[in-house]
């Protein structure tokens, strides 16, 4: 309606005027141009007609009458087409990009005050607590959490299209999900490329630019929580494993006096006269116990310092088979119930630190012992593997879980199917591992898992043979 206005206002005066032909054509490409940038191709159009009309009937020759299609005529009306059509184009893709611009804004600033919502919350906070920031955002009614972890399904609103199934089927089937005409977007939660989660949104003003975004935002906050959770874990089981550290170091100090103070009670006792074949025996037993206990204290002392400290060996040669067999008849004279052998072959002979060496040992034929029946048959064996030498301890009618099998070598850990059976501070395996690494060999358990017997390896460098180091020339 302006344009035709416009036109009528600069017809009426260019006559006036009289102007010619070259300045009502200029006047009209004005006013086309300007009613183009209203962005309309119905009315820029129309416009363009009626300037084109009223071009050639006003101002070309014959007056007062039409006969476009000829000449100059012609060229005025594509013209004018042109640069409506042309500018009526850029201004409607321009308000596009503007309107798509102000759509991202708006999705942005939603994202912002999200997060900062996010923020704000607990740390650990779960379930519906997480949930609640989400709510209403993008006009969102309704939001569906299932954590992959715990098998876990946590809603806040009211759904009213069954987003929890949604949401479950989403994970099940790996794939996301959206409905425009619902206004619901499902979403898998996805950290680093593992699939943590699905979320699901019911509401959302537009669910596939505004899904992505906040299931990013929940997985980051998931993942977040979980990170805090280990950390608080890990911190947690430190300490207590630095408490528990210095409760056995302390005990074994402690023990240490009162021990030394009954045997020399029991020398003082068979000192101080004859005693009947009974009190002799008795002190025996007395000394003999209390020395096996000092020895046990000793152990636990000093496995207390090898777990706290890096494992530095004295080293010098040792033989294996002789070390080995001392232990066997020590673990026999200890164990009479149980049925210990000792099958020595192969090498002999390594650069280890023997007291390690014996610790070591000592706690895997304690171990075959402790968590058998009585009447068991505990083996003990060294053989030559390749530069290996290698200590093997086993004993029958006794397995380890495939669960424990995993953890065993791990601190202060004791089986739950074990941790019955005999007393222990679950030092002994890890400290026994350290030492085989500290000379370079290793520690490994080698049952199967659901075997009836329990087998254990330790290996350590075998000292080279001579001919070893000869280089031969050809």
């Amino acid at each position: 309606m302006g344009g035709c206005i416009a036109l009528a206002l600069v017809t009426g005066l260019c006559g006036r005027l009289q102007s010619g032909f070259r300045v009502a054509s200029y006047l009209y490409l004005l006013i086309v141009l300007i009613q183009s940038l209203a962005g309309d191709f119905f009315s820029s159009i129309a416009v363009a007609l009626a300037a084109a009309g009223c071009l050639d009937y006003f101002f070309t020759d014959p007056l007062h009458s039409f006969t476009i299609g000829k000449g100059m005529d012609a060229v005025a009306v594509l013209a004018f087409l042109t640069t409506a059509l042309v500018v009526t184009r850029l201004v409607l893709r321009a308000e596009a990009k503007a309107a798509s611009a102000a759509r991202q804004r708006e999705l942005l600033d939603g994202l912002f005050r999200l997060s900062q919502r996010l923020l704000a919350m607990k740390p650990l906070a779960a379930g519906a607590e997480f949930l609640e920031p989400f709510l209403g955002i993008f006009g969102s009614t309704a939001i569906c959490l299932f954590v992959a972890d715990t098998s876990e399904l946590h809603s806040a609103g009211v759904s009213q299209s069954g987003l929890a199934k949604r949401t479950r089927d989403a994970f099940i089937a790996d794939t996301d999900a959206d409905d425009s005409g619902l206004g619901i977007s499902v979403r898998r939660l996805q950290v680093a490329g593992r699939v943590i989660g699905a979320i699901g949104f019911e509401g959302l003003e537009r669910p596939q630019a505004a899904g992505g975004p906040l299931a990013a935002l929940a997985a980051m906050r998931l993942e977040r929580a979980r990170a805090l959770r280990d950390a608080s874990e890990a911190a947690a089981a430190a300490q207590t494993e630095v408490y528990r550290s210095a409760v056995l170091d302390a005990l074994a100090h402690e023990f240490k006096t009162p021990l030394a103070t009954i045997l020399a009670a029991a020398g003082g006792i068979r000192e101080a006269g004859p005693l009947v074949p009974e009190q002799s025996q008795m002190a025996d037993i007395v000394e003999a116990e209390a020395a096996r206990l000092g020895g046990l204290t000793s152990r636990l002392l000093r496995m207390v310092r090898l777990d706290s400290e890096e494992v530095k060996p004295r080293m010098e040669l040792v033989d294996v088979s002789s070390i080995v067999g001392q232990l066997v008849q020590q673990c026999q004279r200890r164990s009479p119930d149980r049925q210990i052998t000792f099958t020595p072959a192969g090498g002999r002979e390594a650069m280890a630190d023997p007291e390690l060496l014996r610790l070591a040992v000592t706690q895997l034929m304690e171990n075959a012992c402790k968590y058998s029946q009585p009447g068991s048959i505990v083996t003990v064996g060294l053989e030559k593997e390749a530069d290996d030498l290698a200590i093997r301890v086993s004993n029958d009618g006794s397995s380890i879980s495939p669960a424990d099998q995993r953890r065993i070598f791990e601190r202060f850990y004791r089986g739950a199917s074990t941790s019955h059976l005999a007393p222990g501070s679950g030092l002994g395996l890890y400290v026994a591992r350290k030492i085989a690494a500290a000379h370079g060999g290793q520690l490994d358990l080698e049952s199967p898992a659901g075997a009836g017997d329990v087998t254990f390896r330790l290996t350590i460098p075998a000292l080279k043979a001579e001919a070893d180091y000869v280089v031969t020339t050809v």
